[in-house]
């Protein structure tokens, strides 16, 4: 039987603004988005019937219609005619509620692999078209790398990777709800990242610039509410992080290192503090469509 398998990696932001609010209800962002190596992992085969049977190792996400992966299976049925079953098993490595778009990207990847089961040669910008029906992280997700989001998140302009570094992720034990903290958002009294800086120095293959230039406009809320967020930042910054920033809405905090003794160090300290502590490599590049 042909099994489909593929790598939904985790994303973080190296800078999130927050423009205004539109008159659709969503968000005008501007955002630098970069995957990172660390992920989830989806396996896609044939079952009988013409149904979706969606599986995950995690008991902490919906095994049904409110799961974006099987969302997006359920509109590649409809939209290609497939009148065939399928199977969709997550192995979780993501924390959820986190921060990381591991949901979007578990979707994104679902997508990817079922253009593959389907065989329906789908373009990138086809399969970009169906993650956007989805949720707005989730076009950035099918391609991954790194790349300028504008409008609610959905449009995706294609960046150099960076510079090649350790990418520490800490994420305490709460959840955050997104619409909470952007209900709260208060546009006129944060402070906003400079995102041309950003792209500059990733551009230049700047490290200490992109250090430089983190920011993350939905910071001050998240920590306003859940003091182990500062208190996270504040450890990794003392212990010698080059660069800390809180991702997404949180609660996950990264830090970025260029050196792998200091990343060591960093990691030992979170361990006793945060119960999810994770040293990977900024992955940067673009995953291979082929």
């Amino acid at each position: 039987m042909v099994k489909i398998i593929e790598k939904a990696p985790a994303k973080i932001n190296l800078a999130l603004d927050v423009l205004n609010k539109r008159s659709d209800g969503y968000h005008e962002v501007r955002m630098i988005m970069s995957t990172v190596d660390f992920a989830d992992r989806i396996e896609l085969e044939h079952v009988s019937g013409d149904r979706i049977v969606l599986y995950s190792t995690s008991s902490y996400i919906p095994e049904d219609q409110r799961n974006l992966a099987y969302q997006a299976a359920d509109i590649m049925k409809k939209q290609f005619e497939i009148d065939s079953g399928v199977g969709i098993k997550i192995i979780k490595k993501i924390p959820v509620a986190a921060g990381l778009a591991g949901g979007s990207s578990d979707a994104a990847a679902t997508i990817r692999g079922l253009n593959r089961l389907w065989n329906l040669k789908l373009s990138v910008r086809e399969l970009m078209a169906i993650g956007e029906k989805i949720g707005s992280d989730v076009p950035f997700c099918i391609r991954g790398g790194t790349a300028l989001a504008t409008g609610r998140g959905e449009k995706i302009k294609m960046l150099p990777a960076p510079p090649p570094c350790w990418v520490l992720l800490a994420k305490p034990n709460i959840s955050i709800s997104t619409a909470e903290i952007y209900r709260e958002l208060r546009l006129n009294d944060v402070s906003h990242p400079d995102v041309e800086g950003m792209i500059q120095a990733i551009t230049m293959q700047n490290f200490d610039g992109i250090c430089n230039h983190l920011g993350n406009v939905l910071e001050s809320v998240t920590v306003r509410k859940r003091q182990d967020v500062a208190q996270i930042k504040s450890l990794m910054t003392r212990m010698g992080a080059d660069g800390v920033l809180m991702s997404g809405s949180g609660p996950t905090v990264f830090c970025l290192i260029r050196h792998e003794s200091r990343l060591n160090r960093i990691y030992n300290s979170l361990k006793g503090f945060c119960p999810h502590v994770f040293g990977v490599r900024l992955l940067g590049s673009p995953i291979n469509l082929e």
